[in-house]
């Protein structure tokens, strides 16, 4: 499976994982708190910072709908509403991409209608994301994919035929470097609802890479998804989620995003190749293996008993397979306790 660019990032099977701290709406309405976020996104280590570009009157109408879900964290919500306030407005992306790239951040962002993309464009945007529910938008993919630009799709309350058809619609419009997001659409999410052992299967069924949009707390079924082949990990990232903002209560402090881009690094690291044997690196511990030793004073001539010969560490007599066979055996020469047996010890 070959590799793909993003900006100066290599992402593919054997490279780390490529994580990403998405801002969403967590600048609270502050250009100021927006730069602050990327700022200390670098400083954690992520690769990546990402937005989403949208409006409240390209997401829906005012008065359409309002949120009854009494569990969701938006309850009561009008959600035109809600996306005003979420909304990173469009005047903040180029000052915003400026200072990403000044840090070394590869900067892109989440486009939610054909307009965003044009808009994107204009910054020289290097990736395109599709968010989930957006991932049935055919228009719009149509118009990403067209871009030529690598894209990463979130599959999130997307059933087999709806991301198959989705692939389909992305590499028939010009998609060449498509990475498949596992995701689970709710907010925040639960480790029994993530199955990350989708993601194998995810990657085998449409032979590209995969990654997790993640939406759990902390970073346990984060690193967890780097051995079942995720190499884009997503977190929402807020400076304190006391702070709070309409996506803090599942979004990661800097603290826990420094730990994850660490300890999915050494995740993938783990992994390594199938490997049997005794590797270099152990070779100056086979000393602490067991092996066959003199455990008291021996003459010439005596037998061998399970009282004077024990299996003991450290490693330079016979092995311990040999000790059944030399019990009973003579001694050619008198052995002092602590002596490695070897076979030249036997009559």
């Amino acid at each position: 499976m070959k590799d793909i660019r993003i900006g100066k990032h290599l992402v593919g099977l054997n490279h780390k994982p490529f994580v990403i701290a998405e801002m969403s709406g967590n600048h609270n309405q502050s250009l100021e708190r927006a730069i602050k976020i990327i700022e200390v996104a670098a400083a954690t280590g992520a690769q990546a910072v990402k937005l989403q570009t949208y409006t409240p009157d390209t997401m829906t109408l005012k008065g359409v709908i309002k949120i009854e879900d009494k569990d969701s964290l938006w309850y009561g919500r009008e959600l035109y509403d809600l996306y005003n306030e979420a909304h990173t407005p469009w005047e903040w992306h180029a000052p915003l991409f400026k200072r990403a790239k000044e840090l070394g951040l590869e900067v892109f962002s989440t486009p939610f209608d054909e307009t965003a993309v044009d808009f994107l464009e204009e910054l020289n945007v290097s990736v395109y994301k599709i968010a989930s529910f957006e991932n049935s938008d055919w228009p719009l993919l149509k118009k990403v994919a067209q871009t030529k630009k690598p894209v990463i799709m979130s599959t999130g309350a997307a059933s087999i035929a709806d991301i198959s058809q989705a692939v389909e619609i992305l590499r028939s419009n010009g998609c060449e470097d498509l990475v498949l997001l596992k995701c689970t659409s709710t907010y925040p999410a639960t480790p029994e609802n993530t199955n990350l052992l989708t993601l194998p299967h995810l990657r085998d069924l449409y032979g590209c890479l995969v990654g997790l949009s993640d939406h759990t707390l902390g970073i346990g079924v984060s690193i967890a998804s780097v051995a079942l082949g995720a190499r884009v990990i997503e977190k929402h990232f807020t400076l304190d989620r006391s702070e709070g903002g309409v996506d803090s209560a599942f979004s990661m402090e800097p603290h826990e995003m420094k730990l994850l881009v660490e300890e999915s690094e050494r995740a993938f690291l783990a992994l390594g190749k199938i490997q049997y044997g005794i590797q270099k690196a152990e070779q100056k511990s086979l000393i602490y293996k067991r092996s066959i030793y003199v455990a008291e004073d021996i003459k010439a001539g005596d037998l061998f008993t399970k009282k004077n010969v024990r299996v003991i560490r450290p490693g330079y007599g016979l092995p311990s397979k040999y000790y059944e066979v030399i019990l009973g055996k003579t001694a050619k020469q008198e052995l002092k306790r602590g002596t490695a047996l070897t076979f030249d010890h036997l009559l």
